[in-house]
């Protein structure tokens, strides 16, 4: 049972370029995360949750010159900044009260004002859905657990590429830093 006042769905990652057939890091898996992401923010929003947006965006420059990691040589060009690839999906229900958090790597709290959100509206809990379950929603429920947050990720609200990169994240993060839990199993005080 999750208390409204002090729990936020985090939203990782539900991009074009990554839930459209036409994204440039397409993976049906993450398409199909839509309807239950969708049902998961609408039922946080009936009990007062709060709703956390994150869009991985790239500026087209972002990686030259750097030393080591490169994702653009990673995974190909992807969720450039300012193109459709970098809008979150149409089918989701984004407000204005919503809180969204651009990123520029893996993890949501990296640079970004998601912090000094949460802790300003109290939040201790966070349930974590979206896309890609082992590289943004991995890294960002580490992130959370390393700053005391309670990351729960929510394992049939999840996208990935292969099968077996959702089980690795969730077994993972069962057994190091957070918890997991499918729709059926939130509840909301």
């Amino acid at each position: 049972m999750y208390d409204p006042d002090s729990t936020a769905v985090v939203v990782v990652d539900m991009q074009r370029g990554f839930c459209h057939p036409d994204g440039s890091l397409f993976a049906p898996a993450s398409e199909s995360a839509i309807e239950p992401v969708t049902d998961l923010v609408a039922r946080a929003r009936d009990a007062g949750a709060s709703v956390v947006y994150t869009k991985d965006t790239h500026p087209e420059e972002q990686f030259d010159g750097n030393h080591y990691y490169d994702e653009f040589e990673r995974w190909g060009e992807h969720v450039v900044e300012g193109t459709p690839d970098a809008e979150l999906h149409d089918d989701l229900d984004v407000r204005e009260d919503d809180y969204v958090v651009e990123k520029h790597t893996y993890d949501a709290f990296y640079r970004t004002g998601l912090e000094g959100y949460l802790d300003t509206h109290g939040i201790d809990d966070l349930l974590l859905c979206g896309t890609l379950a082992n590289v943004c929603v991995l890294h960002t429920a580490g992130s959370a657990g390393l700053r005391d947050y309670k990351p729960v990720i929510v394992e049939d609200a999840l996208g990935y590429i292969e099968a077996e990169h959702k089980e690795y994240a969730v077994e993972h993060a069962d057994w190091l830093f957070g918890e997991v839990s499918d729709l059926g199993a939130v509840e909301f005080a």
